[in-house]
């Protein structure tokens, strides 16, 4: 995720805040549609996850089957050197020794991601009506 230009993550971030859905369309629409189908996949829709796998991004999907806490995933991301996504997953989870490297490696835009991707799972309910992609 670190190739991302800032503008792009920003608008990613967004998506877990917005009401019209207007972040998430542009995104869909854009030459980024992995971070469409990752905000999605992340939100529980289990198309977004398929489609992540089929279109050559299975660290994305590894990426959300690890913030679920799923070993697995962990396990894969390590095996194929994603120790990024590793980190990112544990700061999502909130573990403060994975916010502090982030930090110390001044990746604040990761820190605030985290952080709004957090506050959305804490704050959601399941409802199966809204898994689509």
């Amino acid at each position: 995720m670190l190739q991302y230009p800032s503008k792009i993550l920003i608008a990613f971030g967004e998506t877990f805040s917005e009401e019209d859905g207007a972040f998430q369309k542009w995104l869909l629409e854009s030459e980024y549609r992995e971070l469409a189908a990752l905000s999605s996949a992340i939100r529980g829709s289990y198309e977004a996850r398929d489609w992540l796998l089929k279109n050559k991004f299975p660290e994305l999907a590894a990426l959300d089957s690890a913030i679920d806490e799923q070993q697995e995933a962990f396990v894969w991301l390590k095996k194929f050197g994603y120790d990024f996504l590793i980190v990112f997953a544990n700061a999502i989870m909130g573990k403060k020794e994975a916010i502090q490297w982030l930090k110390h490696n001044q990746l604040d835009l990761f820190v605030r991601l985290a952080e709004q991707i957090k506050n959305f799972r804490d704050n959601q309910t399941f409802d199966y009506h809204k898994l689509h992609f």
